[in-house]
């Protein structure tokens, strides 16, 4: 018995040599996985990215089975939905699991990036790690926009009308823009081809590109902690982090068990609330697309109605745009705006985390108003949660600067 399992190992070893000599695979797998120390008190603000990288594998698998019956023309979408709801084997299943993970990746990404705002993830030297984390978070916008269209539902094909008419609001270009972006004077098969070759194809490689980028760059410098200090300056002999313990086994670990308890939640919903009372799941895209019949109300999927909200609380439609615009676009230069010596919020001062709880409550708040109607209060509403989102930012080089904070440790606790 023993002869054997030394056999077995041996053999093992022969072919992981064999690999070696060919591919850098135990090289990788320290560098990344065994040998990749973190620091040892994580919390669960830092499970979002794991779980963002399980939604991705999700989204990918379900998305190519989905593609087998899926068919890209107006005449057919709608309808091959509706057959793979009905008559694929288990059609129901996957089409759900798709739609599910859609509106999960968006929250657990939305956490991912509170957390690292919390605890000055963006802060030097990770100014890097956050920008692709930027850029990422803004493909992943174009990929759920181009996927929103696919179902040929009534709000998918009204909510892409909108949208997509906000470019022509740009001087000069904006007409010609949103031809370009359509591929003929209005919505038709053609926009519906070109989006299912971006959602497919072109936005997905992008997407995992940037992924991997990020893991990497992540990797270089480390990763940041609840009290945003570097474990990196505080080694032992073996120049092994005293503050860090490897990521697998001690981190791959708990992040099974966040994984599990998300995979049970996650679960509840596909089989249980799939719709989600009409956010995950728009009751109008239970009707098919009719360009002659406009909807009472037109609202895209939840997680765009904080950036929408905006887009209507300014009556100029080019202001609106560029509102839009920014408010995308400005958390790129928090490594610049934020003036404050400390990284973690356990260390700064009551402005900051006010500031901070504001901005939170304004993002929420707008996703709300952005599902209701534009009008009366609600419009007056959105203003002022709209200048609270801005003020964060555009502030923020003046109110980090004079924050008081408190001492930082010099180790981790």
């Amino acid at each position: 018995m023993v002869d054997k399992e030394n056999k077995q190992a041996e053999s093992s070893s022969k072919l992981l040599d064999w690999i070696d000599q060919r591919f850098p695979y135990t090289e990788t797998m320290k560098q990344h996985i065994t040998e990749y120390y973190a620091s040892k008190n994580f919390n669960i603000w830092y499970v979002f990215g794991v779980l963002a990288m399980v939604i991705l594998v999700i989204q990918l698998f379900t998305g190519i089975f989905l593609t087998m019956n899926y068919k890209p023309s107006a005449d057919d979408a709608f309808s091959s939905v509706e057959y793979i709801m009905r008559d694929v084997e288990w059609g129901w299943l996957i089409r759900y699991m798709h739609s599910t993970g859609a509106s999960f990746f968006f929250i657990v990404v939305y956490l991912h990036m509170f957390r690292a705002m919390l605890y000055g993830s963006y802060k030097k030297p990770r100014e890097l790690i956050w920008i692709i984390g930027m850029l990422i978070f803004i493909v992943l916008m174009a990929e759920a926009f181009a996927g929103y269209l696919l179902p040929w539902g009534q709000m998918s094909y009204w909510g892409a009308q909108v949208i997509i008419s906000i470019f022509g609001a740009i001087p000069f270009i904006g007409e010609a823009l949103v031809e370009i972006i359509r591929g003929d004077y209005s919505i038709s098969d053609i926009t519906l081809n070109r989006f299912f070759a971006l959602h497919v194809i072109a936005l997905p490689l992008a997407l995992v590109a940037f992924i991997f980028v990020h893991i990497v760059a992540l990797h270089e410098v480390g990763s940041n902690n609840p009290d945003g200090i570097e474990i990196k300056e505080h080694k032992d002999h073996n120049g092994i982090p005293i503050d860090g313990v490897a990521f697998h086994p001690y981190h791959t670990s708990k992040d099974l068990v966040a994984i599990i308890i998300f995979l049970m939640i996650f679960s509840f919903v596909v089989f249980f609330a799939p719709d989600m009372g009409g956010y995950f799941l728009e009751y109008a895209n239970f009707e098919k697309a009719n360009p002659t019949a406009t909807p009472e109300h037109i609202v895209p999927v939840w997680y765009f109605t904080p950036f929408y909200a905006l887009l209507r609380a300014v009556p100029d439609k080019l202001g609106g745009a560029i509102a839009m615009g920014l408010a995308v676009i400005l958390p790129l230069f928090l490594p610049w705006l934020d003036r404050a010596k400390v990284k973690s919020i356990r260390y700064r001062g009551w402005i900051y985390k006010t500031a901070l709880t504001s901005f939170a409550i304004s993002f929420v708040s707008l996703g709300v108003l952005g599902v209701l109607p534009a009008e009366g209060i609600y419009i007056s509403l959105a203003r002022f949660f709209g200048l609270i989102y801005f003020a964060f930012f555009i502030l923020m080089p003046y109110y980090s600067k004079i924050d008081k904070t408190k001492p930082v440790p010099n180790r981790v606790t």
